[in-house]
């Protein structure tokens, strides 16, 4: 039965909230499908009005307006409405407002004042192509349309306004195009808020002003959700979307918020009649098992004691098979307290206290560890003990007759009361030597590997510019004294220009042979020293792609080793190609600061900036998140110099790399 009980109660709520979860996921999915509705009615009716605009600037330009008879214009006019089925009526009107042509009647026929006068106007005074709103019944036309007007300019006079009437049935037929939710109704209106076109009693709505939340919602945000009124006097729900272009027409889609809302009510009845009975059948169950739980008591506290035993024991195998030792160090005794493993791993000497552990003086414990780590271990416990972090960290140990031998240790205090500190830290010891030796080896060979790699550039360099170079050279001198001979016996024009042009081909190819000497190494590097080289890298580099660069050298000017000299260089060439590939810059900075412990680079940008965020800077030892945006080349080169990169940026406002390179101090 208390099985039964306790199953009943889980599946009672969890029914009630999966109910709810859906319900309140179907309301969301149904104002999803209402927002892409808006947003794709929005589009269309916006690409479709630019396109009859765009028509209609066309026909502005037309030189058949600035002929005396409109005969040719009205021709032009009624193959161009034939073209657009959407177009009632072409018209022309003069400044005075007074209509010249109109496709609805003939040419010689007399006309009056154009029908939509506020667009008009928004026309004469701005000189700019209007969207106008759902206008009053035209004397000519008899139907409501909107209207599309563009000015007619010749020069700097203003002789005449080029509109059309569109149809406010091809609006309509978007609107139930639509793929809306079901339910649904969708409305447009115009700037003023009088609706152009609806799915629901469009006859009825049409030119009628919009109500007073849905102008009120248009004027606070160009998109959205607001409640109003339907028709029948309903609250409804209403997502919007402003079109683009067309003089602040928008889309509106709603249904009755009692619609929208009754399955995630029903399903609150649900979620609160389950909890009621689940507290009933809970008060049951506390009956049932409060009587079984007195005669187990007893003896599951043996049971507990002897699963204790065994688990300490199994512990204890454990880590003796995966070859971790295991310690305790208590810091108000000073004693640290571990298996023979762990003894063995940290160097200690001392006696076997029982239960095969080791016992010794922390004071003892840190003297075998590395002097160059000490005082790290010792804060990094402190900081673990003091706010309760995980501990971990890798040092060194100083065996007898050994070299010192790589270590880790990680571990945390034991968390007993909230408000109460405790001093002590459990923590597991492993033997990390192999993988510490693997990579130094591995960073020795891509030392060995970097320099392998300049060397041979550095020949390559050499080989095109001593070499290849002299002969382009050559070549060079031969066309020109091949020119004096050809100038002196009269040769035909055509061999001239032949001559011309690979005199042409062959400056380009020692130019395109010098660039890439530059690239693969170049000389003022090691020549001249860094200075000089980054100066002409960025000069060549500001005049071949338009941007400008600054270069600041501070603190002593004695070169410096030349490996850190090559990575400097190399690091400036990446970072420069990843603002040219990414940055959007203007301007590019560069500093080179040294000081008397190490060297400073900091590149800086205006360009576009990123996230730092979405592009995790990754440690040197490859243990961080794979970098991104090219930085993988400079983090292994600062890899090889104990080096350290920093990234600054934020989006819009530029970029910055920080580079640190340690120096070795003087003997």
């Amino acid at each position: 039965m208390a099985l039964a009980l306790a199953a009943a109660i889980p599946v009672l709520l969890l029914s009630g909230w999966v109910a709810t979860v859906m319900a309140q996921q179907q309301r969301d999915l149904t104002r999803h499908a209402a927002v892409i509705s808006a947003a794709r009615v929005a589009e269309r009716v916006a690409a479709d009005i630019a396109m009859q605009m765009a028509a209609l600037e066309v026909q502005a330009a037309a030189t058949s307006l600035d002929q005396p008879d409109f005969t040719i214009f009205y021709a032009e006019a009624e193959r161009l409405k034939r073209a657009h089925p959407l177009w009632e009526t072409v018209e022309l009107s003069g400044a005075d407002g007074i209509q010249v042509v109109n496709l609805l009647r003939a040419l010689t026929d007399g006309l009056g004042p154009t029908a939509d006068r506020k667009s008009f106007d928004e026309v004469m005074r701005t000189r700019r192509p209007t969207v106008g709103g759902i206008g009053p019944i035209g004397p000519i036309s008899g139907k409501r349309l909107v209207a599309l007007r563009v000015p007619v300019i010749r020069g700097s006079a203003f002789p005449y306004v080029l509109s059309i009437g569109l149809a406010t049935k091809a609006v309509s037929a978007i609107l139930r195009n639509a793929c809306a939710p079901e339910g649904w109704v969708g409305t447009i209106v115009d700037a003023d808020g009088n609706t152009i076109a609806r799915t629901r009693a469009e006859a009825e709505e049409l030119g009628h002003p919009a109500d007073a939340a849905l102008l009120a919602a248009i004027r606070r945000a160009p998109q959205g959700f607001y409640m109003g009124s339907a028709l029948e006097g309903s609250d409804v729900e209403v997502v919007y979307r402003t079109l683009k272009d067309t003089g602040g027409w928008s889309v509106h889609f709603s249904v009755p918020a009692a619609k929208l809302d009754a399955p995630v009510a029903r399903s609150y009845y649900v979620l609160a009649g389950g909890s009621v009975l689940s507290v009933g059948l809970a008060l049951a169950l506390v009956g049932l098992v409060g009587r079984d739980m007195a005669q187990r008591r007893s003896g599951e506290q043996a049971q507990f004691a002897l699963a204790l035993r065994s688990s300490e024991e199994q512990g204890a195998v454990a880590a003796e098979a995966a070859e971790l030792g295991t310690l305790r160090w208590d810091t108000a005794r000073g004693r640290v307290t571990g298996s023979a493993r762990a003894a063995h791993l940290l160097g200690w000497k001392a006696g076997v206290t029982g239960l095969r552990e080791t016992e010794t003086d922390a004071h003892d414990a840190l003297s075998a560890i590395s002097v160059d780590d000490r005082q790290r271990l010792a804060e990094a416990l402190r900081g673990s003990l003091a706010d309760g972090t995980t501990l971990d960290v890798e040092f060194r140990v100083n065996r007898s007759g050994s070299e010192p031998n790589w270590v880790r240790l990680t571990g945390r205090t034991p968390v007993l009361d909230a408000d109460t500190s405790t001093s002590l830290f459990y923590g597991v010891v492993s033997d990390i030597e192999p993988r510490k030796r693997a990579e130094a080896d591995h960073a020795e060979l891509l030392r060995k590997l970097n320099e392998a790699q300049e060397d041979e550039q550095r020949r390559i360099a050499r080989e095109l510019h001593d070499q290849v170079g002299q002969t382009v050279t050559g070549l060079s001198l031969g066309l020109k004294n091949l020119e004096g001979l050809l100038k002196s016996s009269s040769p035909p024009p055509q061999a001239l220009e032949q001559l011309h042009w690979l005199q042409i081909i062959a400056g380009e190819i020692g130019r395109d042979i010098h660039h890439a000497a530059v690239d693969l190494r170049p000389t003022a590097l090691d020549d001249l020293g860094l200075r000089e080289a980054l100066g002409t890298l960025l000069r060549d580099w500001s005049e071949r792609h338009g941007i400008r660069s600054d270069l600041q050298f501070i603190g002593d000017s004695v070169r410096l080793p030349t490996r850190i000299e090559t990575a400097i260089y190399r690091i400036v060439q990446e970072a420069l190609t990843n603002v040219l590939k990414h940055a959007q810059a203007s301007d590019v900075s560069v500093s080179v600061e040294r000081r008397p412990e190490q060297v400073r680079v900091i590149i800086e940008d205006d360009g576009v900036g990123f996230d730092t965020d979405a592009c995790p800077v990754g440690s040197p030892e490859g243990s961080g998140p794979k970098p991104r945006l090219g930085l993988s080349g400079i983090r292994e080169r600062l890899s090889l110099l104990n080096g350290k990169l920093t990234l600054e940026s934020s989006p819009g406002s530029g970029a910055a790399l920080f580079v640190y390179i340690p120096l070795s101090r003087p003997a």
